[in-house]
């Protein structure tokens, strides 16, 4: 374990040139050392990494036949998915590993050695181990790896193993080990125990990734282990999974059972500077030559149709990506806790969410004193009987957050308008609501009947033009720490997945379409913005409420 140790230390003292996902990812380690609930099984993880040494090279002048030395990322990946585990249980913590690296810093070849540990090593009766991707040939690759591996380091013989073209059994322990497309006409019948899923990036839809994780239920120890370069696709798996490692990692959501390691690039690096490449790629100067490197990147800069295929494949950017519009470390300093605002006056804003979709709504109270500080209360709905559902799909914690109280739980499988609007007028009773901005579409019902309530309602058109001055406003607050959120952890969620787009005016506003996931309380927040712009409180000076400091002219 003394490389695991070095490498935890190395990157926590800036020895080694990471990207901050990486330095993250050795952070949550860290800190999960702390837990009660957590151990970190030192026996199980070297058990792991001394098997990696029985382990050969098969390909490559300078590599075949010599032995297989993890580099130190690989030692942190190997030691964490197989040494964490839950302190009652005594079970592995992680079901679920994403690492990301550029290419060819050895992704597969580590891919293949999980998968032969996963078969042979892991004391698991009938197991079923796989390599999965989009199509055979791509599948083949890590299993052919875990093949001659199997066969120069002398397993193979030594194990007794029947190894065939697409297929390599244990006789002794029922075991088994084949690759797996996705056009596979046996996905329905796998009993999954593991699978490394390849450049899961170029699976354009969820389809394989779904059938092989539901298939592993029935298995107690059981991993899916995503291995990927970037990609270009903005809706694919691979993107669904990168941006849940983010959040992961920014501990925005929870999600125990899940490891991440993204090595790329951070925001503002220049894919010029060849001293930021090692952060897409670790492996640079084992297995990737930098003289090489320097070429495509000379060739890119010179051809810059090729630029965008070099900093994908070679530094780890994914392109064209829509970026996060909110800056979290901003949004993250605005979580005082909130003073006593019962009877204050409040602009309301209303997000009415799909038939099974979450609803949003959002209480905006303008400054009451000299702190100049807007203080903001997010109420959330979503239907009770798909939550688990929901859970599991989107790895999202909404039960965590319905037994939190940050999210009421309606009766039945859709959207209950009566259970939203029987709050909302509760509320109204408990704040001076001086407007609710609302967006028009799906808001019939529980408009009218606010309205019988005398609870003043205008409309708010989602077009550029209507949000650009809220989305404006809402930036301002939130840069100069002025918006006071207190620090609720859906409304944070949603603010991480704010995708925004300009028109061709420059006027901006949040976009459902491109975010990452929800983002319904962060337009609430923006509806009840807009109508305090157009018609602020008597008590605050219109060009408070504009965002203007002071008039001059």
């Amino acid at each position: 374990m003394k490389r695991f140790t070095k490498y935890v230390r190395d990157v926590q003292a800036g020895k080694i040139i990471t990207g901050e996902l990486v330095r993250r990812a050795v952070a949550r380690h860290v800190r999960d050392l702390g837990r009660p609930d957590l151990f970190f099984d030192r026996k199980a993880a070297q058990r792991a990494l001394d098997f990696f040494t029985y382990l050969k090279h098969s390909k490559g002048k300078e590599w075949a036949g010599t032995v297989f030395e993890l580099a130190g990322w690989q030692v942190f990946i190997v030691a964490c998915v197989f040494g964490w585990k839950w302190r009652a249980s005594r079970r592995r913590r992680f079901r679920i590993a994403y690492v990301q690296v550029a290419r060819k810093n050895g992704k597969t070849t580590l891919g293949a050695g999980v998968a032969l540990y996963l078969f042979i090593a892991d004391n698991e009766p009938g197991a079923e181990v796989y390599t999965a991707a989009t199509k055979l040939e791509q599948a083949r690759l890590c299993f052919t790896e875990a093949k001659r591996m199997a066969a120069s380091s002398g397993l193979a013989a030594e194990l007794g193993l029947d190894v065939g073209v697409n297929n390599i059994a244990d006789e002794a322990t029922f075991s088994k080990l084949e690759p797996l497309p996705a056009d596979s006409d046996s996905l329905d019948g796998l009993n999954t125990h593991g699978c490394i899923i390849d450049e899961v990036h170029a699976h354009k839809t969820r389809e394989l990734y779904d059938v092989i994780e539901t298939s592993t239920e029935a298995r107690t120890d059981p991993l899916l282990f995503n291995i990927t370069t970037a990609g270009v696709l903005r809706i694919c798996i691979g993107k669904d999974l990168r941006d849940h490692s983010v959040q992961v990692l920014e501990e925005i959501i929870p999600d125990d059972e899940f490891f991440a390691f993204v090595a790329e690039m951070d925001k503002g690096d220049d894919w010029r500077d060849e001293r930021v490449w090692p952060k897409g790629n670790p492996n640079l100067g084992i297995t990737i030559d930098v003289e090489r490197l320097r070429l495509k990147a000379a060739r890119a800069q010179a051809m810059p149709a090729s630029q965008n295929n070099f900093r994908c494949k070679h530094l780890d950017e994914w392109t064209q990506q829509a970026e996060r519009a909110i800056d979290m470390a901003r949004w993250n300093s605005c979580d005082a806790v909130q003073l006593a605002l019962d009877g204050r006056r409040c602009y309301g804003g209303l997000d009415l969410g799909v038939v099974r979709d979450l609803s949003a709504f959002v209480l905006l109270f303008p400054p009451a004193d000299d702190s100049d500080v807007w203080a903001a209360l997010s109420y959330f709905w979503m239907p009770g009987d798909n939550v688990a559902e929901r859970v599991r799909g989107d790895r999202v914690p909404y039960d965590r957050w319905i037994a939190d109280g940050l999210i009421q739980s309606t009766p039945g499988n859709v959207q209950d308008n009566a259970f939203i609007i029987e709050d909302m007028r509760r509320l109204a009773h408990q704040y001076q609501i001086i407007e609710i901005g609302y967006d028009p579409y799906k808001a019939l019902e529980v408009v009218l009947a606010l309205q019988d309530e005398n609870i003043p309602l205008e409309p708010v058109r989602q077009g550029h033009l209507s949000m650009a001055e809220p989305w404006e406003k809402m930036i301002g607050l939130i840069e100069s720490g002025r918006l006071n959120h207190g620090g609720n952890a859906v409304l944070r969620w949603m603010a991480s997945n704010v995708v925004a787009v300009r028109d061709a005016s420059e006027n901006t506003k949040p976009d459902k379409r491109q975010s990452f996931e929800k983002i319904d309380g962060i337009v609430a927040l923006l509806n009840a913005l807009a109508r305090a712009i157009q018609r602020p409180d008597p008590g605050v000076s219109v060009y408070e409420s504009r965002g203007v400091d002071s008039w001059s002219g």
